[in-house]
């Protein structure tokens, strides 16, 4: 007794493309996939991923719990 039509077509061979380049082959509800970031490019897979520095928060917290290098031998010279 399930109902008809229920589900939506599933192409099991869904062809991803990035960039215009066929970059993968996959399950989907739809027949073609077209992303702009997958683990061939993105930074934190390529291993070209860089920290952002964002308003000094990574300084901030250097200074805060005494990590810099700067802090610390300015810190021996006021003993």
């Amino acid at each position: 007794m399930a109902k008809s039509d229920l589900h939506p077509q599933w192409y099991p061979e869904a062809k991803v493309f990035c960039d215009g380049k066929l970059v993968a082959t996959v399950g989907s509800t739809k027949p073609e996939l077209h992303v702009d970031v997958w683990s061939g490019n993105h930074p934190f897979y390529t291993g070209t991923q860089k920290l952002i520095d964002t308003e000094g928060r990574v300084e901030r917290f250097l200074r805060k719990y005494g990590m810099m290098e700067t802090e610390q031998s300015t810190g021996d010279d006021k003993k």
